[in-house]
């Protein structure tokens, strides 16, 4: 077995980074301007996959990701983030959407905090998800990667 990985790669909306946990699973997907983790950079099968295929997704060339996918938390967050996941290509839900599909109605504070902490952002497409208020909402990328990200799937119609 070797340890987790990180690879950086160029893309449409600047440099992304993509870690797996020496598994071959993917961990973590670290949109521009984040703080990287420490971890050993190189070129692992499954990241330059991953690379392509969020490529692929950021040139309009792919709907769905086929991926294996590593992310923890408790059996709430897990959820949230599998019902996201669920989301399909184009389409956007609530929070509280959300929140009422994994059972738990009143919690879509709760499911803001999953979506806020998502490892895999793109791949979980937290973007999809706005508040009942309208607007796009808050995002690990920022609102405007965020309305940039449905305005690319809208486009894709």
């Amino acid at each position: 077995m070797r340890g987790p990985r990180i690879m950086s790669f160029l893309t449409l909306i600047g440099t992304v980074s993509v870690s797996e946990d020496g598994d071959g699973n993917i961990t973590g997907v670290f949109l521009p301007n984040s703080n990287l983790p420490c971890m050993e950079d190189g070129e692992t099968e499954v990241l330059v996959e991953a690379a392509a295929q969020i490529n692929e997704y950021l040139s309009g060339s792919r709907r769905a990701f086929d991926l294996p996918l590593r992310y923890g938390g408790s059996d709430f967050r897990v959820s949230v983030l599998e019902a996201i996941r669920n989301i399909p290509y184009g389409e956007t839900r609530t929070y509280s959407e959300i929140a009422g599909a994994v059972g738990s109605p009143r919690a879509y504070r709760a499911v803001g905090t999953a979506c806020g902490e998502n490892p895999l952002p793109i791949l979980i497409p937290c973007h999809r998800v706005l508040p009942s208020t309208g607007g796009v909402g808050s995002y690990t990328g920022g609102s405007t990667l965020k309305k940039r990200l449905l305005d690319l799937e809208r486009a894709d119609d």
